[in-house]
């Protein structure tokens, strides 16, 4: 009965440390989530989204509150979607080739619809449009660039010939990488180009119906101009294109 209770107490403390180090991993910022992605904390703030003086449809420069969410720190790579592929039985997507592909590149020829099932089975969701901005931002900075207002060859993978594996490069300031450039990624919103005139003040989430869905961040053939972190892009939900993958987000809860 002695040894019982002993073993039952030493399976309780493990399980309490086990508990502890998840709790502090995540207020350190470090949560490893289902698919095997490290996650970026990001704290609650304001930041100016938009543009005052860029296209059209980045105006007007308007403030923003988000809450705390996670991001995963890089683009969802083959490597990780073949799991899903391998665990669901999901539809292999277009371009599809990962044995002649590296496994780190990012996935591409993903769907919106893809990437919102991918998301699913991984706990997890696509950011939002103010939240993607927010994170590429490394917060507040009023910058061109989520490194500064010149574009540097080094944090972002642009005017190239392909793709890059995940990670190859600098991270910005919040720890996450290839927010701009390697590939496009899709966001949760659906696309207005008049939608910054009218949006909420805090965690906006898009319009509640649409054509399109927003793309961020540019990709690996893109010049300068179309790496600035307000640059929006769409594309229809079901559209597949060897440029765009995505990356996915969760609340705190």
């Amino acid at each position: 009965m002695k040894l019982f209770i002993q073993r039952f107490l030493c399976a309780t403390c493990l399980l309490l440390v086990l508990q502890a180090s998840v709790i502090l991993a995540q207020e350190n910022g470090d949560f490893i989530s289902h698919d095997g992605v490290n996650m970026v904390l990001i704290p609650s703030g304001k930041f100016f989204m938009g543009s005052a003086d860029g296209d059209s449809d980045e105006i007007p420069l308007h403030e923003v509150y988000v809450d705390t969410f996670y991001i995963d720190e890089h683009e969802v790579s083959i490597n990780q979607y073949k799991k899903f592929i391998q665990e669901t039985g999901h539809q292999k997507p277009a371009y599809w080739q990962p044995e002649y592909d590296n496994p780190n590149d990012p996935v591409v020829g993903v769907s919106w619809r893809d990437a919102i099932d991918y998301a699913k089975w991984a706990g997890k969701r696509l950011p939002t449009e103010a939240e993607w901005e927010y994170a590429a931002r490394s917060g507040n900075l009023k910058q061109k660039y989520p490194w500064g207002d010149k574009a540097d060859p080094s944090y972002a993978n642009y005017n190239s010939f392909g793709l890059l594996p995940v990670k190859s490069l600098k991270p910005n300031n919040f720890g996450i990488y290839d927010m701009i450039g390697n590939a496009w990624e899709w966001c949760a919103d659906w696309y207005d180009k008049d939608y910054y005139s009218g949006s909420p003040g805090k965690n906006p989430r898009g319009p509640v119906s649409g054509t399109h869905k927003v793309l961020r961040g540019g990709a690996w053939y893109c010049d300068e101009s179309e790496l600035r972190v307000t640059n929006r892009y769409y594309a229809l939900p079901d559209a597949h294109s060897y440029n765009v993958g995505f990356r996915c987000v969760r609340p705190i809860k």
